[in-house]
Formats: structure tokens, C-alpha cells, sequence
């Protein structure tokens, strides 16, 4: 729950910022400001919006780190969120199951010398019938 909170804060904030970064005008504009460009007529006076559109675009910055290692915080920790998926993830126990499981012989391989088995000693042995054999 509280991560697809976080999660929907974060899409919020991602689209503030780029629509706070669209509107805010680059340096060079300043120039034609300079030469009557009409700026003492907006909304936020002569000085302009940079000021209030650069404190804010810093705000929503530092809510979008803040938020991103609190997501990350709670992706590497799935044991501490709480609610969580709808779809079961729990994996039957196979012992408790109605099926029965395969049986895997686990029986060592007595070797010579005490070596590890190699890959010819697991193969099984073909038997020769009296027919095979060279005369």
C-alpha cells in the first residue's frame, strides 16, 4: 500500500518538474527582457518568475530524491511493506502435496583412491553380451 503511494507521488512529482522546467526561460532570454520586452506587465512582476519557479523546481527536486530512496528502501526490503500483492506468492510445500514428487537417488559413489566421481564413473555400464566380444 504504501508503496504504490510512494509510487504514484513519484510519477506526481517526475511530471512537475519537467512541466516546471518547460515553463522556467533560459539565461539568454534575460537580454531581450532588457531591452523592453514587456516583463513589468506579468503575474509576477518585473523581476520576473525565476525566482519562484527555481524555488519550487528545487523543492520538487529534492521531494523526487527523497521519495526515490524511499522506494528504493522499500524494494530492498519486501519483508517490512506491508499489505502487499493480491496474487499469492507462497509456494506449496511439495512433502504436503497430494502428488507425489520425484524421487532423486542420492546414494554416493564408492570410488578407488577415495576420488571424486567423474563423469564416467555416474555413467551406467553397458553389458557385453558373449557376442560383442573380440575373438
Amino acid at each position: 500500500m504504501l508503496y504504490n503511494i510512494l509510487l504514484i507521488v513519484q510519477i506526481l512529482v517526475a511530471l512537475g518538474i519537467i512541466g516546471l522546467v518547460l515553463m522556467q526561460h533560459g539565461k539568454g532570454a534575460d537580454a531581450g527582457a532588457a531591452f523592453g520586452g514587456g516583463a513589468s506587465g506579468t503575474v509576477f512582476g518585473s523581476k520576473g518568475s525565476g525566482n519562484f519557479l527555481t524555488r519550487l523546481t528545487t523543492g520538487l527536486a529534492v521531494l523526487f530524491f527523497a521519495n526515490s530512496l524511499m522506494l528504493a528502501w522499500l524494494v530492498a526490503h519486501p519483508d517490512n511493506m506491508q499489505g502487499g500483492s493480491i496474487i499469492p506468492t507462497q509456494v506449496a510445500d511439495p512433502a504436503k502435496a497430494n502428488t507425489p514428487a520425484a524421487v532423486v537417488n542420492t546414494t554416493p559413489v564408492d570410488v578407488p583412491g577415495g576420488a571424486a566421481p567423474s563423469v564416467e564413473a555416474t555413467r551406467p555400464v553397458k553389458e557385453e553380451s558373449p557376442s560383442d566380444i573380440p575373438k
